[in-house]
């Protein structure tokens, strides 16, 4: 049986934060939008999740179509839902974080241009709101 709502649908997102934290200065992997909104911008990977895809799948899959970085597994630490935060329309992101030892080369494809490594105390300006995302994950997971 169909059923037929008339509530809004938010879309809905993942953001991976995958820190390099066993080295100073500890360093966050970022890429440059290819695509509008914010095209040229530096963000966190990321992006919207496929239907049959559980919440980590997508997270996994946008970390490897965006930067070539294969983990098997990250930690879900906030949902980040403000109206306002993206133009495109309500959208909600679950964030996610992953520790690696080193800075793995990372390849940007998909609707990434650039990928690369920054200081968490010299971060470019960034898009959406993934300056929050990443102050609420240094807060929860770094200290």
């Amino acid at each position: 049986m169909a059923y037929t709502y008339d509530y809004p649908r938010p879309m809905v997102t993942v953001d991976c934060l995958i820190f390099n934290k066993l080295k100073e200065p500890i360093k966050i992997l970022l890429i440059q939008r290819k695509n509008p909104p914010f095209a040229g911008s530096w963000a966190l990977p990321g992006g919207f999740i496929e239907m049959d895809e559980t919440l980590m799948e997508s997270a996994l899959r946008e970390l490897k179509e965006e930067t070539g970085i294969v983990l098997s597994k990250l930690e879900q630490i906030y949902t980040f839902g403000n109206p306002g935060r993206d133009p495109r329309g309500r959208t909600i992101s679950v964030a996610f974080a992953g520790f690696v030892p080193k800075e793995l080369p990372a390849v940007a494809a998909d609707d990434a241009a650039k990928a690369d490594w920054f200081p968490i105390d010299q971060l470019p300006e960034l898009a959406f709101d993934h300056a929050e995302i990443i102050r609420v994950a240094i807060e929860s997971k770094l200290k």
